[in-house]
């Protein structure tokens, strides 16, 4: 038996001796990458993977998101309009302003400590607290940015907000672009606005030139039109980085923070101040 294996075993020898070995094929990046899901993405502390393969997941977190933001969104309006609207109101706040630097101090410490600190954004309910605080504060920040405008003059620039941002939402949602791979180029034009902010805060006061806050404002407004569209798209979890489902006080911050930029920015371009 034992010279009979030998001799299968020179037969099989012989027959490969003659036929060069060729090696396998690598597989494609397809074939790679295969199965593997997208990461998710919001800071570096949430660089982790995640599958978006379960719908159902998105779907409620989609909803979950848009459903709080609608809320703050109405309460920004209604602020806003009575910020407007009341002469009492509007006078008190002008004569004031005290109160919109305690506002703005309030906002920037519940905006650090829900961006960056993953366990308050986290823990309900004072996630939704702090992001509660952070929505008054904002809201009445604006409210008294807008009380210095004429009433017209705000409702259009509610009007061509709430448009610009449900085209940019439809757009996000349907194209094939990949906004979120535009991080790099985000950050830099960030920086390019912070700088000239800083130059602008110099220069506009002696009044050199008087149309760069008008320039200004509408960087501003490109800027954070993009940020909407990188922010949906996050949230959408389609593309090649995706918002995990945990963080959707983060993502709805993100998105309101966006709109109410695009307000400002719209309000100092179409503006008219009062008189």
């Amino acid at each position: 038996m034992t010279q009979g294996k030998l001799s299968l075993a020179n037969k099989a020898s012989d027959s490969t001796s003659g036929e060069a070995f060729v090696a396998p094929a690598p597989p494609t990046y397809e074939e790679a990458v295969a199965g593997v899901s997208a990461p998710c993405y919001n800071d570096v502390e949430m660089l982790t993977e995640f599958s978006w393969d379960d719908a159902n997941i998105r779907r409620v977190f989609i909803r979950k998101v848009y459903s709080i933001l609608m809320i703050q969104l109405l309460v920004t309006v209604a602020i806003v309009a009575l910020f407007t609207f009341c002469d009492p109101v509007k006078d008190y706040i002008q004569t004031n302003p005290g109160w919109y630097w305690a506002s703005y101090v309030v906002f920037f410490v519940t905006y650090l400590t829900l961006s960056c600190c993953s366990g308050p954004r986290r823990r309900f309910p004072w996630n939704l607290i702090l992001l509660a605080i952070f929505t008054l504060s904002l809201s009445y920040m604006t409210g008294m940015l807008s009380s210095f405008y004429n009433t017209k003059s705000v409702v259009m620039c509610l009007g061509i907000t709430a448009a610009v941002c449900l085209v940019v939402t439809v757009f996000s949602f349907q194209t094939k672009l990949d906004v979120t791979t535009c991080h790099g180029v985000l950050f830099i034009f960030c920086m390019v606005m912070f700088i000239s902010g800083l130059v602008l805060a110099i220069v506009l006061p002696f009044q050199y030139v008087p149309w760069l806050d008008a320039i200004y404002a509408a960087l501003g407004a490109i800027l954070f039109t993009m940020f909407l569209a990188f922010d949906t798209q996050l949230l959408m979890g389609n593309k090649r980085y995706a918002m995990s489902p945990e963080e959707y006080v983060f993502a709805t911050l993100s998105i309101y923070l966006d709109i109410v930029y695009i307000f400002s920015f719209f309000l100092q371009i179409f503006g008219t101040r009062r008189d």
